[in-house]
């Protein structure tokens, strides 16, 4: 409607342009009337274009990477606002990324009428900077209500996901389970892994080792953080015989490494009945036990052995790397581009009463599944098909009980610092959490992560970019020398 408003409002000064030009001129009362009587009705007819004009003011930003237009997820953010917030933008006139953060801030505002923007430069007003407690340049005070939290950046990204924090009105934490050699969340490295010019695979034969400290999931910690959730660790086996405490939204269990004893999984049944949340992610190499493989069935979730092993459908040249890019209609998986899941075991759905079950990730139909890892995956055997990577179900796991959400995927180290930024995996690990916590679908966006910058492709790419530049190119240039030889031959 503010286009066509302002379509309206260049017409009507275009018309005005057309009568000037065909005014007439020449001497007279009567004409000298009529000329300040259009110069009144011009006048008035561009000033109520210019008002006209400010009231439906439009944002068009002509450059190729829309550089002087916030960030889709921003805009999603903005557009999705329901109560009012005010953005404080503190910045100084000498610094470049300081003004095109002010100019971005005021963009924002128009957006959402919802969003109150002020700029202030400390420099100019320091007793207004003071009064608000500001004292770094730079500095975007976000207030909503009582609350107010204090985003230092030139991004729009970051402020919105300041804006994801101060509107979050859920403060339970995610408790991430912790006393088996689980992923730790307090960590800040890269890569840890077994790695070897066969594969990618889980046990250290005949490969080198880039050893690392403290390999685990900080990366999805701190993006967590940025979000707005609250973290917390958690030992069922030193937390006291109430168990999970009630104020979880849910636990999460990342790549545990020794077997739960019968009294901990005790402690997650009553979880589960009682309506909680739990996310397990779980290497092919681990071993669950009698009793945490019964109480998942008993939510509806078989976890199987081996490794998948997908000829079709993988990343980079690993068979066992399965790559995904179609995904079940799921409000933790919406929306999601290709991910991949670096050797992951096969999960099947098992029918319970009042359970409901559903694969969200599955292999190609080429699959198999192989009985080990790395060389061992020559001794593959059944017959090819589907193989569920990811299942969740929820339900009830009896009468009397409340209902509850569980998630388990057949691998953790998508998740890890080591492939947490690449694709699609940082988005559908935040999906899985954000439906734990009963939200209807994952965060409109996810924090950066500062990685390498890399090339990904998936294997039938590979293999276009191997036939173009090995095959097809050189083969045309021999065909073109066979030719002009020909040619200056006979």
């Amino acid at each position: 409607m503010a286009i066509v408003i302002n379509l309206a409002a260049l017409l009507a000064l275009a018309l005005l342009f057309a009568a000037g030009l065909r005014a007439p001129i020449g001497r007279g009362r009567a004409r000298v009337y009529w000329r300040l009587a259009g110069v009144v009705a011009a006048l008035s007819v561009t000033v109520l274009a210019n008002v006209v004009v400010y009231r439906n003011d439009r944002h068009f930003d002509l450059t190729r990477e829309e550089a002087f237009t916030p960030a889709p997820e921003t805009l999603q953010i903005l557009r999705e606002l329901q109560q009012d917030v005010e953005l404080i933008y503190f910045y100084q006139q000498q610094n470049p990324a300081g003004r095109a953060a002010k100019q971005m801030v005021e963009i924002m505002a128009k957006v959402t009428p919802h969003l109150k923007v002020r700029t202030i430069d400390p420099d100019q007003q320091p007793a207004l900077a003071s009064r608000f407690g500001v004292r770094m340049y730079n500095a975007a005070l976000l207030i909503a209500g009582e609350r107010r939290i204090e985003v230092i950046t030139t991004e729009d990204r970051e402020m919105a996901l300041g804006l994801l924090r101060l509107l979050r009105s859920d403060r339970r934490p995610l408790c991430f389970l912790a006393g088996h050699g689980e992923y730790d969340i307090d960590n800040f490295e890269f890569h840890t892994h077994f790695e070897g010019s066969q594969a990618h695979g889980h046990d250290a034969s005949g490969m080198s080792v880039v050893k690392m400290e403290q390999h685990g999931i900080g990366r999805l910690r701190r993006a967590l953080d940025k979000l707005g959730y609250a973290v917390r660790k958690l030992n069922l086996a030193t937390g006291g015989p109430g168990g999970v405490p009630a104020d979880c939204a849910a636990l999460v269990d990342a790549n545990p490494r020794t077997p739960y004893a019968p009294p901990e999984v005790a402690l997650l049944a009553r979880y589960l009945e009682g309506g909680g949340n739990l996310l397990m992610l779980l290497e092919p190499d681990y071993a669950l036990g009698a009793e945490l493989a019964a109480l998942l069935e008993r939510a509806g979730i078989r976890v199987g052995d081996g490794v998948v092993v997908d000829p079709i459908s993988h990343y980079f040249t690993d068979e066992q790397m399965v790559a995904v890019e179609k995904y079940a209609n799921h409000p933790a998986t919406l929306g999601l581009a290709m991910s991949f899941f670096p050797g992951a075991r096969p999960l099947e759905r098992v029918a319970v009463s009042g359970v409901q079950s559903r694969v969200l990730v599955a292999s190609s139909a080429s699959a198999t599944v192989a009985a080990g890892s790395g060389k061992s995956r020559a001794d593959a055997g059944g017959s090819a098909g589907l193989r569920a990577l990811a299942i969740a179900s929820e339900g009830r796991l009896g009468a009397n009980h409340s209902a509850f959400r569980l998630a388990v995927v057949g691998d953790a180290d998508f998740a890890s610092n080591s492939f947490y930024p690449y694709l699609a995996n940082a988005d559908l690990v935040l999906g899985l959490t954000a439906w734990l916590r009963g939200e209807q679908r994952g965060p409109a966006m996810k924090p950066p992560v500062e990685v390498l910058p890399t090339v990904a492709l998936n294997n039938s790419q590979m293999q276009a970019i191997f036939i173009s530049c090995v095959l097809l190119l050189p083969g045309l240039c021999a065909a073109l020398g066979v030719g002009v030889w020909w040619r200056r031959r006979y």
